[in-house]
């Protein structure tokens, strides 16, 4: 039984409870835009409560996003300032666990309906499950963003100060503004104040930036105080699918081609250094992520981030997060724990593989040099080309010497391109590097994807499928062999519809450990 009440009053064990959420496990096939100005969508977030209704708003010619909720009237209204008010008396807000949403929901009706009858007040069913989705909404979710929070397809959801709508970002729709506006900067402060809350961090006049991870794993930034952002508190939430996306997921959605998963694959498998760069919201962490997947399944993996967002299925994975401080010691924050310093321990813990979320700073020169001496890397950086990234790492803050970037073996360029009317995200090329001197660098680049016809093209010469011929012992008729084999075996779980999480995880790890097996499930030659 939860305690989250400072005083408990009786309650009848048996006692019928009228909310109910009834989540669909079902995702929600949505329409492809044909025509914006009569395009109109209405999908569940909270049903039966909550709605997402997406249409073209003809007055501002854009597609908006509204969130469609219970109505209710001004007496309705006057009872739920009521009840909230006497539950905040209630209830201690902070003790309540969002993983025990269910008990909560039924503690929070059960006092309704006491606080009701002593009050004196009289309402019918049907209003009291209005309320109730309010005081869920504000007592157990995210106030106002909670609908937007429920909904698979959100990507990030924006907040730029009080008195302006908030703007989201839609998989299949991409940016649109919604009917979300906070009304004043108290409001959104205490707001504010509660994303805090809820990633177990503090923010103040003192401290007015949150960077934080939510209970549902969700990634936020906020601002506190019209100090540092003119428009008054602001947040900013980065929303990630409770399943990672798979190699496979990518194929379906034309980011990758089999051909380039299987050239990574053996990659990965032959312990090659591997940097995915990009600009913000290029997917640089999913692709990462997905090509973790090749990493076969007896090695040690250590990986370390500011923020988690890394997710594997894999037995010997060791995830390690940076740490905040508090106060000064010494001259840094009391009881910080810096991705340097992770990545500086990580090596007595004998990692075959290391994965770092994304290179910035320090921590670089550490990274750099492990893989210089024989443990493959796997890292994501902000650069929007291979010359970018090598700029970036040899000059301030970072300083690498050529010699140490020379230790990089491929660079993956994610990009967010225009197809056609929809924004997409690619893998815009692959390049490998060859030399780094200090006035210059020579690469290869084996796949490059075609924009004007959204096709992907590669040449069979590899520089680095070479030196994996030569270190490893192996011919290259047996590498190329072994590439079209994977290349067949990535297209075919593609054409069986096998985007799971875990299918996809137990096909590869069988394939390092019996491939005849999988091999003839498939019927591949």
């Amino acid at each position: 039984m939860l305690d989250i009440f400072k005083k408990k009053p009786k309650i009848e064990e048996k006692e019928k409870l009228l909310f109910k959420i009834n989540p669909s496990e079902n995702i929600t096939q949505l329409p492809d835009v044909t025509d914006r100005e009569s395009f109109d969508v209405r999908y569940p977030l909270i049903p039966p409560y909550s709605y997402a209704h997406i249409f073209w708003d003809k007055p501002n010619n854009e597609m908006v996003y509204f969130v469609e909720e219970p109505k209710l009237d001004d007496s309705d209204k006057r009872t739920l300032n009521i009840l909230e008010d006497s539950l905040k008396e209630l209830i201690d807000i902070s003790f309540i666990n969002i993983k025990e949403e269910d008990v909560v929901i039924e503690y929070l009706e059960k006092n309704i309906k006491i606080l009701l009858n002593e009050f004196g007040m009289r309402i019918t069913e049907d209003t009291l499950q209005r309320i109730m989705y309010y005081i869920y909404r504000d007592f157990v979710g995210l106030n106002e963003i909670e609908p937007i929070m429920k909904d698979y397809f959100i990507e990030d959801i924006e907040c730029n100060g009080s008195q302006t709508p908030v703007y989201l970002v839609h998989r299949k729709y991409r940016n649109m503004r919604t009917n979300i506006v906070f009304s004043d900067n108290k409001k959104l402060a205490g707001f504010v104040e509660k994303l805090a809350q809820k990633s177990g961090k503090y923010v103040s006049y003192a401290n007015p930036i949150l960077d934080g991870i939510l209970p549902d794993s969700s990634r936020v930034n906020a601002t506190y105080t019209q100090d540092i952002s003119s428009r008054g508190p602001t947040f900013s939430i980065r929303k990630f699918t409770k399943e990672p996306w798979t190699p496979i997921k990518l194929i379906d959605s034309r980011t990758v081609s089999p051909e380039i998963l299987a050239y990574l694959w053996l990659l990965v498998e032959y312990e090659n250094n591997l940097m995915v760069i990009g600009a913000t919201a290029s997917g640089k962490t999913s692709f990462l992520n997905a090509i973790s997947f090749f990493i076969p399944p007896q090695a040690r993996i250590v990986s370390i981030e500011d923020t988690r967002e890394l997710q594997l299925i894999h037995e010997n994975w060791l995830p390690s997060v940076a740490r905040e401080g508090v106060g000064l010691a010494s001259g840094k924050p009391h009881g910080e724990i810096t991705i340097f310093e992770l990545l500086r321990e990580s090596f007595r813990q004998r990692p075959d593989y290391v994965i770092v979320g994304e290179v910035r700073g320090q921590e670089a020169f550490v990274l750099f040099q492990a893989a210089a001496s024989g443990h493959p890397m796997l890292s994501t950086m902000h650069a929007e080309d291979v010359a970018t990234m090598i700029r970036r790492l040899e000059t301030p803050p970072i300083n690498l010497p050529p010699s140490l970037v020379q230790s990089l073996d491929i660079v993956c360029v994610m990009s967010q391109a225009k197809v056609g009317k929809k924004m997409t995200r690619r893998l815009r090329e692959i390049s490998e590097i060859i030399d780094v001197n200090a006035t210059n660098f020579r690469i290869n680049t084996p796949f490059l994807w075609d924009p004007r016809q959204d096709k992907f093209y590669f040449k069979t010469n590899s520089t680095i499928l070479d030196r994996i011929s030569v270190k490893h012992g192996i011919s290259r008729e047996q590498l190329n062999n072994e590439f079209r084999i994977r290349t067949k075996l990535l297209w075919a779980m593609y054409q069986n519809k096998i985007f799971g999480f875990k299918e996809v995880q137990d096909i590869i790890n069988i394939y390092y450990k019996a491939p005849e097996q999988i091999l003839k499930k498939f019927n591949i030659i």
